[in-house]
């Protein structure tokens, strides 16, 4: 498949929409970002070829090449020959929705409509389209222009030749796909994350464990491990009869929440809502700090570039 040909569109310019862009463009791939303030999306493009170049992975030379693969509009009328669409817009059913109905009206040759949602269903996302068998979710992680791991996840309606494209298109673009059998909340990544999350606030909110430690701990023990080894892969080299005599023990001793942690909600009633509001669960953020928490998220990422620059 020669993605040159296809007439790709991006719905969004948050960062996971101009991170696709980036990713498009970074590998010599035509891109239409559909957006209302496009001086904001050029600003975060910009600001992604600018983290590249400081850490020598593209030339200004080719930053300007991708740049000029990029356009933007905010008219459907102008995106009517779309045959790719990849929506990245707010997290909410009906915006969604109303943009997918924009998207059959305007656009005749649509051959998938790829989400980009975190955890809503593809099956809810599809309920009110005509067409229901071109849309799947295609979930990134941010940065979605470094972070190789993109989730695909049809719903019960989801065509194999819509599932095939968007496979191809992503391993195109030296991403690992993985494919998510049948539809579930937080599909794959974010399931295992939220177990890990919920024990970690679990363990604050029981006085075992001050948050830093709790984070030290998963920085210097287990975590490093997985970048290299599988986790069900490293349970079978333990054994698995040794893992069940470990959860026999230890399950019954974990949180088992079933909504988010009264820890949680006390914070948020104060007001302490995380780096945006200065405190969370950790203390004086600031603009400086924020900063060099997304590097650092980034950083290790670096390694997986593997753009076929133009």
């Amino acid at each position: 498949m020669d993605l040159k040909q296809k007439n790709i569109v991006i719905i969004g310019k948050g960062m996971i929409g101009m991170g696709f862009a980036a990713l498009l463009t970074g590998n010599g791939i035509p891109a239409t970002v559909f957006a209302k303030d496009s001086h904001i999306a050029l600003a975060r493009y910009d600001a992604i070829f600018a983290y590249l170049e400081e850490n020598q992975l593209v030339t200004p030379a080719q930053k300007e090449k991708c740049r000029s693969l990029l356009r933007f509009t905010n008219a459907y009328e102008d995106i009517s020959d779309a045959e790719i669409v990849i929506e990245c817009i707010v997290e909410k059913l009906d915006v969604k929705q109303d943009v997918y109905a924009k998207l059959e009206t305007h656009c005749p040759y649509l051959s998938v409509i790829a989400s980009a949602s975190s955890a809503i269903s593809p099956d809810d996302l599809c309920a009110a389209m005509q067409k229901k068998d071109i849309l799947l979710v295609a979930h990134p992680y941010n940065p979605a222009y470094l972070v190789p791991c993109v989730e695909l996840v049809p719903s019960e309606y989801t065509s194999p030749e819509a599932m095939d494209l968007t496979y191809q298109m992503l391993d195109l673009l030296g991403r690992e796909v993985i494919v998510m059998k049948k539809a579930a909340p937080g599909f794959i990544a974010n399931r295992l994350q939220h177990a890990l999350i919920r024990e970690a606030l679990h363990m604050i909110e029981f006085g075992l464990a001050e948050p830093t430690d709790i984070d030290r701990a998963l920085m210097t023990s287990f975590i490093p491990r997985y970048t290299t080894v599988g986790l069900l892969e490293n349970i079978d080299n333990a054994g698995l009869d040794l893992e069940a005599n470990v959860e026999d023990y230890l399950f019954p001793e974990l949180g088992n929440e079933s909504k988010a942690s009264s820890y949680l909600r006390d914070r948020i009633a104060h007001g302490e809502t995380g780096a945006k509001a200065g405190k969370g669960i950790y203390c004086n953020w600031t603009h400086e700090k924020i900063q060099d928490l997304h590097r650092r998220a980034a950083k290790p990422y670096l390694s997986f570039f593997n753009w076929n620059l133009p």
